[in-house]
C-alpha cells in the first residue's frame, strides 16, 4: 500500500473539520475517499467525487477504504469502531475512545482480535508545553510525585452550543457532560504524565450553570500509588476560565499557564532536606528557569498524519487508542464516586458503573437533573486527611 483511502463517519462539527485537512492538501499519502452520516443532509457540502453512505455498516463493508475516521456522538464510538476492527479496517477514533470504561474493554478486545492501527484523536499530546513537561519528569528531575493540580475551567460553553444538537449534554446522547466531552484532553494528559490515582473523590454538580442534565462543574481529588495527592477542576460555566497544571516533586515543581512553562528546582530535594536541617524554618535553596516552548504543535492534523504514517511505515502511534481507557475510567470513576456520594478505588469496577449509567440514561430527557451530588461528610474528611484504610 501507497497511499491510505480513508473514510470519515459522522460529518458534524468535527468530522467536517477533519475533511477540510484534506481538501487543503494538508494530509500526506492519504485520500479522502467517503463520508458517512445518518443525516443525508450533511452529506450534501461534500464533492460528488467522494462516495456517500448513510449506513456506517455499508461505508465499512464497500471496500473503499482502508481505514476510517469515527467522529459521531460518543456511544457511536465504541460500536462503529469495533465493526470497522473487525472487518479489518484501520481505526482513528475521536475523543472519548467510548463513553465508560466496559465499552472501551470491548473496543479494545475488538482490537487485539485484528491486527490493524487503532489510534486516538488526542491531539493535546502534540502540544511542546505539555511534551516538555513530560521529557522533565520522565528524566527525573522533578523527582517522586509529591502534588498535582490542574484548574481547567477555560472550556466556557453558551446554552446556545448545547442547543445545537439534540444529543448534546443528556446521558441518553452525550453519556455526560465537561468531563466526557470538554476534559478528556486533560484527563489523557494527567494520566500520561503522572499516571493514574488509586483513588477518586468526585463532586459533579449536574445543570449548576446551563439547562443540562448532565455535569458542567466538577471538582476532583485523586490519591496515587506513592501517597502523591492531586485535584482536578473543571467548569463549562466559568468566564473568565482558567488553564493551569502544577505539578510538585520532591525536587521541584513546574507550572504551566498562558504558554509559559516555569520550572522551580531545589537545590536540594524536599525530603532530604526535611530531615537533615536543624533549622526549624528553612527550606531548600531554589533556582527558577523558564522552559521554552513555542507554539501549540501539529494538533488534529499531526495525529491525522502519524496514524497515516503508522499504517504505512508502521511508526509508533501518538495517542494509541489502548491508552484512551485511561481517561475515560478517570471521567467515570469521578462521576460515580459523586453519584455514589464515597470516595472510589480505582481500578474502576466498569461493569457496575455501566449499570449506574444505564439509570440515568433511562431518565434521559424526562426531567432535568440539576442536583448536587458530593460524598458523605465522613468520607470527605478522611479523603482529604490521606491515605484511607
Amino acid at each position: 500500500m501507497k497511499r491510505v483511502r480513508l473514510g470519515i463517519i459522522g460529518v458534524g462539527g468535527m468530522g467536517s473539520f477533519h475533511a477540510r485537512a484534506f481538501r487543503d492538501r494538508k494530509i500526506r499519502r492519504c485520500d479522502l475517499v467517503a463520508v458517512c452520516d445518518i443525516d443525508p443532509a450533511a452529506l450534501g457540502k461534500f464533492d460528488d467525487r467522494l462516495r456517500k453512505f448513510v449506513n456506517s455498516a455499508e461505508l465499512i463493508r464497500s471496500g473503499e477504504c482502508d481505514a476510517v475516521l469515527i467522529a459521531t456522538p460518543h456511544y457511536g464510538h465504541t460500536s462503529i469502531g469495533a465493526d470497522a476492527l473487525e472487518q479489518g479496517l484501520h481505526v482513528l477514533v475521536e475523543k472519548p475512545i467510548s463513553v465508560h470504561k466496559a465499552d472501551c474493554e470491548r473496543l479494545i478486545a475488538a482490537h487485539k482480535r485484528k491486527s490493524r492501527v487503532f489510534a486516538a484523536m488526542f491531539n493535546q499530546r502534540t502540544d511542546p508545553h505539555y511534551k516538555k513537561v513530560k521529557q522533565l519528569i520522565d528524566s527525573g528531575k522533578l523527582g517522586a510525585l509529591v502534588r498535582v493540580s490542574w484548574i481547567v475551567t477555560s472550556w466556557f460553553r453558551t446554552d446556545a452550543y448545547y442547543a445545537s444538537g439534540g444529543w448534546r449534554a443528556t446521558w441518553a446522547g452525550e453519556g455526560g457532560g465537561v468531563l466526557l466531552n470538554q476534559s478528556p484532553h486533560q484527563l489523557d494528559l494527567l494520566q500520561w504524565l503522572c499516571g493514574m490515582p488509586r483513588k477518586v473523590c468526585g463532586f459533579c454538580a449536574f445543570g449548576r450553570r446551563h439547562k443540562i442534565e448532565v455535569e458542567d462543574e466538577v471538582t476532583a481529588y485523586l490519591e496515587y500509588p506513592n501517597g502523591a495527592t492531586g485535584v482536578f477542576i473543571t467548569s463549562t460555566g466559568e468566564a473568565p476560565g482558567t488553564n493551569r497544571l502544577e505539578i510538585a516533586g520532591d525536587l521541584g515543581r513546574v507550572v504551566v499557564e498562558r504558554d509559559r512553562i516555569l520550572f522551580t528546582r531545589n537545590k536540594v530535594s524536599a525530603s532530604k532536606f526535611c530531615r537533615t536541617s536543624d533549622a526549624p524554618f528553612a527550606s531548600p535553596d531554589v533556582s527558577t528557569v523558564e522552559v521554552k516552548a513555542n507554539g501549540t504543535g501539529g494538533q488534529h492534523v499531526e495525529v491525522l498524519q502519524n496514524f497515516v504514517d503508522a499504517i504505512l511505515d508502521d511508526v509508533p502511534l501518538i495517542a494509541p487508542a489502548r491508552e484512551g481507557i485511561r481517561s475515560v475510567e478517570l471521567a467515570n470513576a469521578i462521576l460515580y464516586s459523586s453519584l455514589l456520594g464515597r470516595t472510589v478505588d480505582l481500578p474502576l469496577d466498569g461493569r457496575a458503573f455501566e449499570l449506574e449509567l444505564k439509570k440515568l440514561v433511562a431518565k434521559s430527557g424526562k426531567k432535568r437533573i440539576a442536583r448536587r451530588h458530593s460524598p458523605a461528610k465522613q468520607d470527605v474528611a478522611v479523603a482529604f486527611r490521606g491515605t484511607q484504610k
